[in-house]
């Protein structure tokens, strides 16, 4: 049961992030600016009355039926999700002696699901803060890693070479390396920027476009603001994904070499394979993003694309650490 369970909830958290990404990429994330119901009501269909006064006085703003029933069944697959982890905590500890392993990994993911639901509640009520909305992000991925590491538990892997052992260190980097641009990737997206620039392999023309990278990364401002209170421009949002774009470069010219160095050496072959496929389709659905002004299908796989890359990087890690 704790293993099925284990896939189940990796797999529910991987639906949720893709969830969660189509839901901001769709400027749904405030269809419901209040939390957990909707205007105080369990659905948008009791908030009829609130949502059409809301179109009324804002024809263009974020909220509308559609959005907040996007909002709403983001929320409720959330709470599945606690569940799921809520009782993968209680197997852990009741089932401790058979699964033969601590349960304070399932304990730590429960601790951790509270967290990201306070971040949730937080990005709704704060307007989208960037700082928030990223933090959610990463906090859910955090989420996705840890149960993808919990599920590998349960499986007896054949052990690699002991010798492949050199191999360790460069595939942690590897995956420091993906977490490191998948969080710039989610401040370029919070912060609206995928679009800042048009073309492709140039920003403007230029590989070295007009940017003002003064309060780009600040953390401590609202949705568009600079932390003083004026507005972002076009150059600070240039800044944002033009350095989105540089991680993007080292991130695949690393993990390509790994995947290389992997193959050569014949470790863990097909993992490698799938890590070098979702990495060049990754790579194309960024560029296409680029070329096509960001299409909503595009952009949400590329989010996917992400949430996979470092399933499938923290699969590779598990199995280095197990050695002959």
């Amino acid at each position: 049961m704790f293993k099925t369970l284990s896939i189940v909830a990796v797999a529910w958290t991987f639906c949720l992030v893709v969830l969660g990404a189509y839901v901001r990429l769709s400027d749904a994330g405030l269809g419901c600016p209040d939390w957990p119901g909707c205007y105080g009501h369990p659905t948008p269909t009791q908030a009829q009355v609130e949502i059409k006064a809301e179109l009324a006085k804002n024809p263009n703003g974020p909220v509308s039926v559609e959005k907040a029933w996007k909002e709403i069944v983001h929320r409720m697959f959330a709470g599945g999700l606690v569940v799921l982890v809520a009782a993968l905590a209680v197997l852990a500890i009741k089932q401790r002696d058979q699964l033969r392993r601590s349960p304070a990994l399932s304990i730590a993911i429960v601790l951790l699901i509270c967290l990201q639901a306070a971040f949730g509640a937080w990005t709704v009520t704060m307007k989208l803060r960037p700082v928030i909305v990223t933090t959610h992000l990463l906090l859910g991925l955090s989420t996705l890693g840890l149960l993808m590491w919990s599920a590998m538990r349960q499986r007896d892997w054949a052990p690699i070479p002991r010798e492949a052992g050199s191999l360790r260190f460069p595939a942690a980097v590897g995956l420091i390396v993906l977490i490191c641009q998948i969080v710039l990737g989610g401040w370029t997206s919070t912060n609206y920027a995928a679009t800042a620039c048009e073309d492709f392999p140039t920003c403007q023309g230029q590989l070295l476009p007009k940017m003002a990278f003064h309060n780009s990364f600040a953390v401590d401002r609202e949705l568009g603001m600079a932390p003083d209170g004026s507005k972002l421009t076009m150059d600070n949002l240039r800044a944002i994904h033009w350095t989105h774009r540089v991680g993007a470069l080292l991130t695949f010219c690393y993990l390509g070499w790994l995947v290389l160095r992997l193959y050569r050496r014949s470790v863990l072959r097909s993992l490698a394979v799938a890590v070098g496929l979702v990495l060049l389709v990754q790579i194309g659905l960024g560029i296409g993003n680029v070329l096509l002004h960001l299409p909503l299908p595009a952009a949400v796989m590329h989010n996917a694309g992400a949430a996979l890359l470092l399933c499938l990087m923290i699969a590779m890690n598990y199995r280095l650490a197990r050695r002959r």
